[in-house]
Formats: C-alpha cells, sequence, structure tokens
C-alpha cells in the first residue's frame, strides 16, 4: 500500500507557524536562523550558519560531485524607520517589495538597537474618514503613510527616549492562520512555507533512513527579497540548484492553491529546458497537482546563485500562493503536492 505523506504535511504546517512567528525582514535575520538550527538538530540534520547570515543544511549521504542544492528564503518584507516627524509619528522606507497600500492600517512593531520592541499601527496620515475630505483620493506611498507608535508621544523627542532611531526594523503582523479546510493565510509565506517545506523533506529523509543517489543541501537565505539571497554558499560539487518558491496565482496563470508550481520562465529568463521537463514527467508521473507557468514580474534566489558565476543547472518550484506580498494564501495540498515532486525527484 503507498505509504501517506500527511503526516510530513502536518509538520510542514507546524514549522510554517513557527517560521512565520519570527521576525525576519531582509537582514534581521538572528532569530528566524536560531529557530532553524534548533528544529533541524532536532531532526537530526546537520546544518551551520553561513557567514553572510543564513543557514546549509546537509542531509549527508548520496554523490558528493553531482549534488544538488534547494533553496528557499526566510527573509520577508518589511520597514525600517527612516524619519522621525516632529509630531512623534515615524515615516518608514520599505525593505523588499513591501507595498505602502498593504502596509497600512497594518499592526506592527519596531525594534530598537538595544533590543527594546514597541506595538504600532501603519496608518495613513490623517486617517480619519470623518475628518480628511481626501482620504479616499490620497495615493498610498511611503510619503503619505506612517507608522503611529502605540506609546504616549507627542514629539520627536519623546520617540528618542524611548530608543527609537533611523535604521530601526520594523515588522508587520503575519496574521497566521490555517482553516479546517485545509487554507493557509498569512503574511510571508512567500517563502516561509517552503522553507518549511524544505524542513519537512529533510526530516522525512532522516526519519525514514533514506539513501539518496545524489548529495542534498538545503540553503536558508535570509537577502531573497533584496535580491542577493542566493549568490553566495553554494557548497562544491553541487551541479544543479533549485529555488524552493512561491509559485504566484493570479489572472493569465495556470497554478492554482492546491497545486505545484513549475516555472518555465520568468523575469530573468527561462530555467533549465531538461530540468523542467523532468519536473513536468515526474509530476504527471506520479498523479501530482501541477501547473507551468511564465511570471514576468518574478526573480528568484537561483538566479542569484547563477549571476554569481556558478555553474549549474536551475530550476524554481513551489506552491501556489495567492496574493503575494500582501496578506497571502495558499492550501496543504499544495504544500503535499510540492514535497512529493521534490521526493520523486531525488528518488528517480
Amino acid at each position: 500500500m503507498e505509504k501517506n505523506y500527511d503526516a510530513y504535511t502536518d509538520y510542514i504546517l507546524e514549522e510554517a507557524k513557527l517560521l512565520l512567528a519570527c521576525d525576519s525582514p531582509s537582514g534581521y535575520n538572528r532569530e528566524v536562523t536560531d529557530l532553524l538550527l534548533s528544529e533541524l538538530k532536532k531532526a537530526g540534520v546537520k546544518a551551520w550558519r553561513t557567514v553572510k547570515g543564513g543557514v546549509i543544511a546537509d542531509l549527508e549521504s548520496g554523490d558528493l560531485c553531482d549534488a544538488i542544492l534547494l533553496e528557499a528564503h526566510c527573509d520577508t518584507l518589511g520597514a525600517m524607520v527612516h524619519e522621525i516627524k516632529p509630531d512623534g509619528r515615524l515615516k518608514l522606507t520599505n525593505i523588499g517589495g513591501m507595498q505602502p497600500n498593504n502596509a497600512e492600517a497594518e499592526n506592527l512593531h519596531i525594534i530598537t538597537r538595544d533590543g527594546r520592541r514597541y506595538e504600532g499601527t501603519c496608518q495613513l496620515t490623517d486617517a480619519s474618514v470623518h475628518v480628511n475630505g481626501e482620504y479616499a483620493s490620497t495615493q498610498r506611498n511611503w510619503d503619505t503613510i506612517e507608522a503611529v507608535i502605540d506609546e504616549d508621544v507627542k514629539t520627536a523627542e519623546d520617540v528618542k527616549k524611548l530608543g527609537i532611531r533611523p535604521g530601526d526594523y520594523v515588522c508587520f503582523e503575519p496574521r497566521t492562520r490555517i482553516t479546517s479546510s485545509g487554507y493557509i493565510k498569512s503574511r510571508f509565506l512567500d517563502d516561509k512555507l517552503s522553507a518549511a517545506i524544505l524542513m519537512g523533506y529533510a526530516k522525512y529523509v532522516k526519519d525514514e533512513g533514506i539513501e539518496l543517489k545524489r548529495r542534498v543541501y538545503l540553503h536558508f537565505t535570509v537577502y531573497e527579497e533584496v535580491g542577493h539571497g542566493g549568490s553566495a554558499s553554494c557548497p562544491d560539487g553541487v551541479t544543479e540548484a533549485w529555488s524552493v518558491d512561491m509559485g504566484c496565482v493570479g489572472n493569465g496563470l495556470c497554478c492554482t492553491e492546491h497545486e505545484v508550481s513549475i516555472a518555465a520562465k520568468d523575469r530573468g529568463g527561462p530555467y533549465n529546458y531538461e530540468l523542467v521537463t523532468k519536473l513536468i514527467e515526474l509530476a504527471e508521473k506520479n498523479s501530482l497537482g501541477y501547473a507551468v507557468d511564465i511570471y514576468p514580474h518574478y526573480g528568484s534566489d537561483v538566479e542569484a546563485t547563477l549571476r554569481a558565476g556558478y555553474d549549474i543547472r536551475h530550476a524554481l518550484i513551489g506552491p501556489g500562493v495567492y496574493a503575494s506580498h500582501g496578506y497571502e494564501r495558499s492550501h496543504r495540498d499544495a504544500v503535499k503536492n510540492t514535497f512529493l515532486l521534490i521526493k520523486a525527484y531525488m528518488e528517480d
């Protein structure tokens, strides 16, 4: 009888919740990488922190001279304090592709350099509809929205006394929920959901005593949202690298929130033809829910790896995610299909 892999899907979702609860805008990575190292150790997986701040895991079997690197990023969108305004409000600068109209009305907290945390909300300036007659017509941008601190502050000096300075990280609340129908809703499923899938695959290899034909490394990067996450730390012997990131769901695309996405091309150009073809064949052979799509507004970690000069074949797969860079949604079916495609390829 075919093995049921729902237990690994359950594990992945639990790990995703833990990852999503960690603040990790690009560059602020210690909290999430500490968690990764701890959870990988529990699963019996050898892992270490890179100089750059990410995490590499080694599944410790298979051919070292024809290795595979699976990349997923644990950094997220976010913001920094740009300016303390005279009235004690904060002007923000975005980290990565955080959109101001997606940040508006979200809860946040500010992390000072000495570790203090302050609650707040991201709001349009003069945010009361009953006061501001131009509320609806105001263009949302980083000059027209601001952080309102949940402290009794009226001046810039009041804010500075809290220890808040320009350059302090601003983290947005993820609002993670998993419904009884299997939907996963949260900010930052891009890409913590796929990072959890890699953790689930590593646990599967260790739990089941799988002997891999090729060495498999996992790279949990921390600068993908600003473009250079996968540009370093590719282990010796790697001939193939995949980004395991979200699949896009939207108009003109085939992927849904229930499928694994296999990208044929994104804004960086086409992915490796033979590798994409093999992934499609395996998805069909194993009766997986999958889609092949082209993403003109998408870039991935593995493209940074290529641009760094590594001589590798490359691919991009991941669970379908709707409302990317906003309040995102996927489904456990997409998680399972992505896990099973990785499994099928490594065991083919």
